[in-house]
């Protein structure tokens, strides 16, 4: 059996492990290396569409980085408890005709013993932005891990 620590029950200096974890999971832009931190059996609620097990994981990731280029997340932890924890987000991307955008959101996390995520949900909302108002170009320096992104 898979185990992916840090483990519930979480502290808060393990959730913020598990965070920062699952935000540098996610600027690799690679779906077969996210999609090792769910169970096989994940199921996940994003924005309108509902996608479970590993397979539809790396098949929406691979959709989503298609569509999304110049990629870049952030994530803060938001609260925990036991086997759950709860973030905020946002990430920069630019669309197929070089619009740029800021995606803002929320997720709600659900784990195994094995600190295997079960469950996810997000809620997302995408906002246009200028080009030279994006902020997040890039995975975040070690240096920065821990530090809150700004909320606007």
């Amino acid at each position: 059996m898979t185990v992916r620590p840090p483990l519930p029950p979480f502290t808060e200096e393990t959730a913020r492990q598990k965070v920062q974890a699952a935000e540098d999971a996610w600027n690799s832009r690679d779906p077969e290396r996210v999609a090792l931190g769910y169970t096989e059996d994940s199921v996940w609620r994003n924005r309108d569409r509902f996608v479970a097990g590993r397979q539809e994981i790396i098949e929406f990731l691979r959709a989503k980085w298609e569509k999304e280029s110049d990629y870049a997340l952030r994530k803060d932890l938001w609260a925990f408890d036991g086997n759950q924890i709860a973030v905020r987000f946002q990430y920069e991307w630019r669309d197929a005709d070089g619009r740029s955008w800021r995606s803002y959101g929320n997720e709600l996390w659900e784990f195994t013993d094995e600190g295997l995520m079960s469950r996810r949900e997000a809620s997302i909302n995408d906002v246009p932005i200028d080009e030279a108002d994006r902020r997040i170009r890039g995975p975040r320096p070690p240096e920065e891990h821990g530090v809150e992104i700004p909320l606007r």
